[in-house]
Parts: C-alpha cells; structure tokens; sequence
C-alpha cells in the first residue's frame, strides 16, 4: 500500500517563525513512517518555499504531495493567506479554512461575534495605528479606566503584547505596538486567573471535543502571559486546572462555541480569563503550537490521546474535507 505524503509547511514570513519551525519538527517526528511520506517544505521569512532544502513554488509541489500538514503560526500561514494558495492549487490541508482562518486572526472581528452571542469578553477600544498616540491614549482613557491590554489586531503568541498601568504607559505602548500592527486594540485589564482549552472536531463520538482546560499561573513578578512568559518555561501550566465544575463546564462549552462560531475547523485553543464576575473569552488560536511541551498536547496527554495518534486524527479529517 502507498504511503501518505504528507508535506509539513513551517517557518513562514511571521513574527513566530521560530516557534513554526519548533512545531514542524515535532510533527515530521511523530509521523509515522509506516504510514507516511512526511516531507519537509520550509518557507523562509522572505516568504519563499522550499522542499528538503531546495527552492521550490507551491505550484510544484501540488502533485508531489496527497496533503499539506500545516504548522505555520501567524501572519500568512494563520490568516487565511496560504490556505488561499493551497485552495486555489486544490491541495487538502490541516487546519481552518481561508475565510475561518482570516476571521479567527483578527481579533477585533471574532470579538464582534461572540459579543453578539452574548459571550463575555474585555470592552475594547480600536483604534488605527496612524493615530498620533498620544490623543489616542486620551481617547482610551476617557472609554476605559487602567489599568489597560494593548495588543496588535491581528498577531499572535501573545507578540506586540503589553500591560499599561499609567497614562505614560499606555502612551508608549501604543507606540510600540503600532510596529506589529496599523490596528491596534486596547482593552480592559480582568483580573482573574488565566485558562486555556483546546477542542477537536469529530472525536471520541463528539463532533466538537473539548479537551481538559489548563490553568496558566504566571511566574512570580509577571503581571502578563507575554511572549516571553510562554517561552521561557517558567510558567506553570497545571492540567486539569484546579477550576469547580462550574467554571470547568463553562470554559470548555466556551471553547466549543467560540470554534464553531467563527467556522473553525479540525482543531483550536481558546484563552479565557475566570474573573469573579464570570469566565471571560480573550480570544481563539486556530493554529495553536503542537510541539510536545505546547499546551494543546498536554492536554490530549492528559486524556490518554499520544502525538502521533493525534496526527493520525487530524491527516485523515484533512484527507476527508
């Protein structure tokens, strides 16, 4: 019998190029050979493709692959810009689709949603980045009292991503978040202790399976879950998190929610803040990190689900769209 060829798309033009490349590695790891062809097609920061080492353009390798496993992060390989590539060159591939991804990575939109629904989530205020900062740090403070979350609209793991307590403060970080982003968005600060919850589609009898939430506990000092916090292993990710059984339901039915109202699909992973006045939604991953340390992971190692099964699951969904 023919093996599966799997192509394994890392890297990318994005500010988590590193962490695409970490996830890559691991899944052509796990691949089963006995089962697979996993083949490793990098693309680099410049945006351009490469197959084991060798340029290449997405047209060719079109009919040297059956799928594309992709584990880019960010900007072009989480926004809908290469799930457009791969739609127009009719290649199956892991992972949400153009219009879901597009949706998913902009924060600003995917909040309007689930605001509609009636989900809690941090009042916000948008504001573009061509803004002089300072009137548009007046702007927030007469919506919004400190302390505030400054983030990019559209990025990442945690990337651009800044806690001002003072009016200083969030004036200089709206001039640094503006270099990730020409939107940026500012919002309320919840206090409350931070969870994350992965689902997948169409497992174990479920058609949306939430995974056990994980509690996220900050090193000491850190008053933000920032790109540095998440990767420099000193955070504790506690899983199952320590969460009553109202809490626990209630993220994991968040989380289901949130997927299937923004049209996601095979996989993602929602953050959320448990306040006392409620569990707040921060936002959705819909390509959350898969290297064996990532969160997403522990969570399927905590229901007795190894990588490589995993795998397994989300080839044949892909193979099955």
């Amino acid at each position: 019998m023919a093996k599966i060829r799997v192509g394994v798309i890392r890297g990318g033009p994005s500010s988590e190029y590193g962490v695409s490349l970490k996830t890559g590695s691991e899944v052509l790891k796990y691949l089963s050979t006995d089962k697979y062809l996993p083949i490793d097609i990098l693309i680099d920061r410049q945006g351009k493709w490469h197959w084991w080492g060798l340029p290449t353009t997405p047209d060719k390798i079109a009919s040297r692959v059956d799928l594309v496993f992709n584990a880019l992060h960010g900007e072009y390989g989480e926004d809908g810009e290469v799930q457009s590539i791969l739609d127009d060159l009719g290649i199956p591939y892991s992972g949400s689709g153009r219009l879901a991804s597009a949706l998913g990575m902009n924060k600003a939109m995917a909040k309007n949603i689930f605001n509609r629904e009636g989900i809690k989530t941090p009042r916000d205020v948008l504001l573009e980045a061509n803004t002089d900062p300072v009137q548009a740090a007046d702007f927030v403070f007469r919506q919004l009292p400190p302390p505030w979350i400054i983030k990019p609209v559209d990025r990442g793991s945690s990337v651009g991503v800044f806690l001002a307590q003072t009016f200083p403060d969030l004036i200089q970080a709206l001039k640094q978040a503006i270099l990730f982003s020409p939107r940026i968005l500012v919002e309320e600060y919840i206090r409350g202790r931070e969870a994350t919850c992965g689902v997948v589609d169409k497992f174990r009898g479920h058609d949306i399976y939430s995974l056990p939430p994980i509690e996220i506990r900050r090193p000491i000092g850190k008053a933000l879950f920032d790109y540095e916090a998440k990767y420099n292993g000193q955070t504790e990710e506690i899983c199952p998190g320590y969460f009553n059984q109202e809490e626990k339901e209630e993220i994991e039915r968040l989380a289901s929610l949130s997927h299937k109202l923004l049209g996601l699909r095979h996989y993602s992973r929602s953050d959320f803040i448990i306040s006392p006045r409620g569990v707040y939604l921060l936002e959705v991953n819909t390509l959350p990190g898969l290297t064996t340390n990532s969160l997403l992971p522990k969570s399927l190692s905590a229901i007795g689900c190894e990588y490589g099964q995993f795998l397994d699951h989300l080839i044949s969904l892909s193979l099955n769209r």
